[in-house]
């Protein structure tokens, strides 16, 4: 494969990164309205006049994106010219431009007309999506030349399940993250892990309801995670990609969870909570690679199943020799 199209890749990954904390920042910061009702110009200027901080990062925030836009069109296009043979190539190529697009105009939206937190919260969560994308693109150009070697790969019925399910479990804590920042419910639990000074008390409002239930949803997918990890040391230690993408997960969830509760601890530093989004990202990202292995190993599985099929019937048909 071309170095070019692998440098590309590496770099767009990199793009859609920062977008996503980006995203983050706008919204740890309130900068959101930075360049007032306005889209795509700030304050209907081309050449703000008047600077802000909220200013800089909202439009900081557009510029990077509407030139990482461009290179996810760009690498779109050239993997598909390059690599459409692959099954996997032009779904992915798709889906990383379009939901791109999508929460270009979900957060052009909110700028110009205004949008509820509900909604909001979901866009945190499209950019996931168009990151994991352009992550998987990346990974596949580098397969081609035997970086990864996924392609042999056999995983249980039990360990795709756990995939499937984590992968889109994952998805509704990330909301719920998401939700807690647009509603601004961070520290309306100061305390961690219960909300009040240890009590175990119901929340009170809808607020601490959020805020709970995010706490909730992050401490099931670090035991779900952990128990799967178990499993991928104990069954796949003869296959190093599964086995070493557990370990990371385990370690990115771990991560994930303490920066979150540092978060609240160091009442929302900056630093921590963009920390926070960072890991999340990583890790949807690892989680999404081993929903393509699941699939992969589902096509593996039903080939090797035909296969055995075809060799069983074989056996059962005896050449028939007649004796004169």
């Amino acid at each position: 494969m071309q170095r070019s199209l692998k440098w590309f890749a590496v770099l767009t990954t990199i793009g859609m990164l920062l977008i996503l904390l980006g995203g983050a920042l706008v919204t740890k910061t309130e900068s959101g309205m930075g360049c007032g009702k306005s889209w795509p110009l700030c304050n209907g200027e081309f050449v703000p006049s008047s600077i802000t901080p909220e200013l800089v990062i909202e439009l900081a925030h557009r510029l990077v994106s509407g030139s990482v836009g461009i290179m996810v069109l760009i690498l779109s296009v050239w993997t598909w010219r390059k690599m459409g043979h692959i099954r996997e190539t032009k779904f992915l190529s798709l889906t990383s431009f379009f939901f791109l697009v999508l929460q270009a105009l979900i957060g052009a939206a909110a700028v110009v007309w205004g949008q509820s937190d509900f909604v909001l919260a979901l866009h945190f969560g499209i950019s996931l999506i168009s990151f994991a994308a352009v992550l998987l693109l990346t990974l596949l150009i580098f397969e081609v030349d035997k970086k990864f070697q996924a392609e042999k790969l056999i995983i249980d019925k039990r360990m795709r399940k756990h995939i499937i399910g984590v992968s889109l479990y994952s998805y509704a804590v990330v909301y719920t993250g998401a939700l807690v920042r647009h509603v601004n419910a961070s520290l309306v639990c100061r305390d961690w892990p219960l909300c009040i000074n240890g009590a175990f008390t119901l929340p009170g409002n809808m607020y601490e309801w959020v805020q709970m239930g995010h706490r909730a949803a992050a401490g099931l997918i670090f035991i779900w995670i952990g128990y799967i990890t178990y499993l991928a040391i104990k069954y796949y230690k003869d296959q190093k990609v599964i086995y070493w993408g557990w370990i990371i997960s385990f370690i990115l969830v771990s991560l994930q969870v303490a920066a979150g509760a540092l978060v609240v601890l160091t009442r929302l530093n900056l630093y921590i909570a963009l920390a926070h989004a960072f890991f999340i990202s990583c890790l949807f990202g690892v989680l999404s690679y081993f929903i393509l292995l699941s699939s992969r190993s589902k096509k593996n599985e039903l080939a090797i199943e035909k296969v055995k099929k075809e060799e069983k019937q074989g056996a059962a048909v005896s050449p028939v020799t007649t004796i004169t």
